[in-house]
């Protein structure tokens, strides 16, 4: 099998990793890393033995895959190029900024007939993995999501950083359009609000109740499905998973016995395994495990998230 010719755009923290993951894999090579800051740039081009390009354009013809893990802000214009000029791309989330943006993606992948993945890293986790088959019609959802401030991904609101992650896994395994949204929030340490809480209601009857914080002393990335026969947790920092189930009446208490059963969630490099579906997708030609419609539908909740937030912070600062 003829190698696939593979690239990363922005070799920042992130990128970095994809670089790292491409380089290592027999079926594709990695010929290029290309990022805004030439030393960046050359420092892992010369790690990963390939080649630093200051310019993305200069690859055109070179590569038939990229990752693409620049600024949001950026994703449209790198990602709208390589889809012109007949790339399949993996796109970081959040897939842009406006659905309008959205929109013109998944058209051109369409058009040209090209892999347009995007990168909600977190439907590979092992541990949501582990119980997809035990979630079945969740009426409540509640989904956690904080982390200590760093300034890497300050150039947009928590929600598309950060909560965009949770609203996508929700309405995955929701399966429902979205009836009514209200949220709230705080710029705390940013010009955009840095914690947010939002209630989403479902056509369907679910709720889902998602928090999402940079402010906070301490990481904790988890989400709690509960339905009629269980409730089901999932820390994806820790890579656990239990499901709780009622068991039979204490006689003494008169209450249920929980019965509780650890899952086994077995070892995965997340990064490895998002990479590999996406090349997966460009040899075979099946669609992409998230593709761009997924990504636009988590973009579509958060900007609504968004707009509730900054209309409620309007409030508070016409009441100051």
């Amino acid at each position: 099998m003829i190698k696939l010719r593979a690239a990363v755009i922005g070799v920042g923290y992130l990128g970095n990793f994809h670089a790292q993951k491409y380089a290592g894999l027999d079926s594709v090579e990695l010929v290029a890393v290309s990022d805004s800051d030439p030393a960046r740039c050359g420092e892992i081009a010369a790690a990963l033995a390939t080649t630093a390009v200051a310019d993305y354009r200069d690859l055109v013809g070179r590569v038939d895959l990229v990752s693409i893990v620049v600024p949001t802000v950026m994703h449209h214009e790198v990602a709208s190029f390589f889809l012109h000029n007949n790339v399949h791309v993996l796109l970081e989330k959040p897939i842009t900024t406006t659905v309008a943006e959205a929109r013109d993606l998944i058209s051109l992948a369409a058009k040209n007939k090209l892999v347009f993945q995007v990168g909600h890293l977190e439907r590979f986790n092992p541990a949501l993995d582990a119980v997809r088959g035990v979630i079945n019609s969740p009426g409540f959802i509640d989904a956690t999501r904080v982390a200590p401030y760093k300034p890497r991904g300050t150039d947009v609101s928590i929600v598309l950083d950060l909560m965009v992650h949770d609203l996508d896994i929700i309405s995955t395994i929701i399966g429902s359009a979205v009836r009514s949204i209200s949220a709230s929030g705080a710029c705390v340490y940013s010009s955009t609000p840095d914690i947010a809480n939002a209630r989403i209601e479902f056509e369907n009857g679910a709720v889902a109740n998602v928090t999402a914080s940079r402010i906070s002393l301490q990481g904790d990335r988890s989400i709690r499905f509960f339905q009629s026969d269980a409730y089901i947790s999932v820390d994806f920092q820790n890579r656990k998973a239990s499901v709780f189930r009622k068991g039979e009446v204490d006689p003494a208490s008169g209450t249920p016995v929980p019965l509780v059963e650890e899952i086994a969630v077995p070892q995965r490099d997340q990064i490895l395994a998002e990479i590999e579906a996406f090349i997966d997708s460009v040899q075979t030609g099946k669609p992409a495990v998230v593709s761009g419609e997924d990504g636009m539908k988590a973009l579509e909740t958060a900007l609504l998230i968004e707009k509730k937030i900054y209309e409620n912070i309007a409030l508070l600062s016409a009441r100051v």
